[in-house]
């Protein structure tokens, strides 16, 4: 058991994120295993949805650090080659467009003039 302040501090925050992350993982290999019920069952549509949801639960488990970002790139690359595989249209998921900043049109400035010496 820690006596010093920070330590015990320290094994709470760590019991936070264990729960924390247990149910990440939870999530994500529900999403996994649905996908593969999924792919059993053969419906095109319910393949897609399945994929969709296991690549979006990759991504929230790669985000906070789960597993690692590549391991969750190459778990979404064999999820679609399965869905692919299984019969499933490939939908690529949607990104918001951002739209350039536009500049306001102004009037060009010229440099500001001394004025004239009087003679």
């Amino acid at each position: 058991m820690p006596i010093i302040k920070s330590a015990k501090k320290r094994v709470k925050v760590a019991r936070k994120a264990t729960i924390r992350n247990a149910k990440t993982k939870r999530t994500l290999r529900e999403a996994l295993k649905a996908f593969s019920k999924a792919l059993t069952g053969g419906n095109s549509a319910e393949i897609s949805k399945a994929e969709r949801e296991a690549k979006r639960a990759l991504d929230v488990a790669a985000k906070k650090a789960v597993i690692h970002k590549n391991k969750a790139s190459r778990k979404k690359s064999q999820l679609a080659a399965k869905a692919k595989a299984g019969g499933a249209k490939s939908t690529p998921a949607k990104k918001a467009a951002v739209k350039p900043a536009t500049k306001k049109p102004t009037a060009k400035k010229s440099p500001a003039k001394k004025p004239a010496a009087k003679k």
